[in-house]
């Protein structure tokens, strides 16, 4: 048989793929598409959980690695796997259990989320960030925000615990960011201002409550990065970071915020610093998940408690507003 002509490199009897072919390929295999789930489709994600729970919460919380035992504190809990509510994604990540929360905290109605998604996992930022938008939807205003970090700022220790002032997008910087695509006005405006992500009247609630607990040696305010993992980071880049003024790094969280603001929540966040970043050459300590772990548990039965009066005294913001 003859062999086929060819003609700029291909066959004649070869279909040569079209662009479309090509980003068909690429949305079959990253799932990396400007199509984000529609408001419709998230309003059926909402009336999934809000057709089985007569919680109605105000607050919501997005639970870290070896922080999900904040919701043991929970009475009348309710609990919804994440492959059971429409839409929704599924957590591969050890430590996350992978469930939404409803429960009350100290009487006040909220809602967790018990694992999250991470851009490592496959998953597009948008998708990562989708639950925000569910919550949103169910009728949070107000977003407690945790994460596992390592510390980069030499004065942290693991165990201590950095409340988010202020972060920077290194993904969005490499043009990556869970508002591309098509906006959605319900949601929240086209272009958003990040200056005030970080609410200073729940910050002063943390620093309350920091005080009342006596955790002022423990505690420090400052910036968090999300790299895109699962790798750990090199030692040149732990020094890169460090010059652009990081404190602590992270996975996620950062695509969590800046979904929350689209929607106007009022946000606050903070890492347990689980490790400290190895960004000397001659340091041959290796950074591993298990030791996240293993810190997390050991500050489970404090966390539990400081996340408690942080709820606690936003309810009374509720209240003071209601006069």
């Amino acid at each position: 048989m003859p062999q086929a002509e060819k003609k700029n490199g291909y066959s004649k009897h070869i279909k040569r793929p079209s662009e479309n072919d090509f980003l068909h390929t690429c949305v079959k295999h990253t799932g990396n598409v400007h199509s984000q789930f529609s408001f419709e489709s998230l309003q059926e994600s909402a009336h999934y959980l809000l057709d089985r729970t007569s919680i109605r919460p105000k607050i919501g919380m997005i639970c870290g690695s070896g922080l999900g035992a904040i919701t043991d504190t929970l009475t009348q809990k309710q609990c919804f796997p994440y492959e059971e509510i429409p839409h929704f994604p599924t957590s591969t990540v050890k430590g996350h259990v992978g469930q939404m929360v409803f429960g009350y905290l100290h009487g006040v109605p909220i809602m967790c989320m018990q694992g999250r998604f991470h851009y490592y996992e496959g998953y597009p930022l948008w998708k990562c960030a989708m639950p925000v938008r569910v919550m949103k939807l169910i009728g949070v205003t107000h977003l407690i925000v945790t994460n596992a970090a390592g510390g980069l700022n030499s004065t942290y220790n693991p165990g201590d615990i950095m409340l988010m002032k202020d972060h920077v997008n290194i993904m969005g910087f490499a043009g990556n960011n869970p508002l591309q695509g098509p906006n959605d006005d319900r949601f929240g405006p086209r272009f958003l201002a990040m200056n005030k992500a970080y609410d200073k009247q729940l910050l002063a609630i943390c620093d309350e409550v920091v005080e009342e607990m006596g955790l002022q040696n423990i505690t420090h305010k400052g910036v968090y990065t999300c790299l895109g993992g699962p790798n750990y980071e090199t030692v040149a880049e732990m020094k890169l970071l460090r010059v652009l003024g990081v404190d602590a790094i992270g996975m996620s969280t950062v695509h969590e915020v800046i979904t929350a603001r689209h929607c106007d929540m009022k946000i606050v966040a903070f890492s347990l610093i689980t490790n400290r970043c190895v960004d000397d050459y001659d340091d041959h300590t290796e950074v591993n998940h298990e030791e996240v772990m293993v810190t997390g548990k050991r500050m489970e039965g404090l966390l539990k408690e400081f996340v408690s009066r942080i709820v606690s005294r936003i309810k009374e913001t509720f209240e003071d507003a209601a006069k």
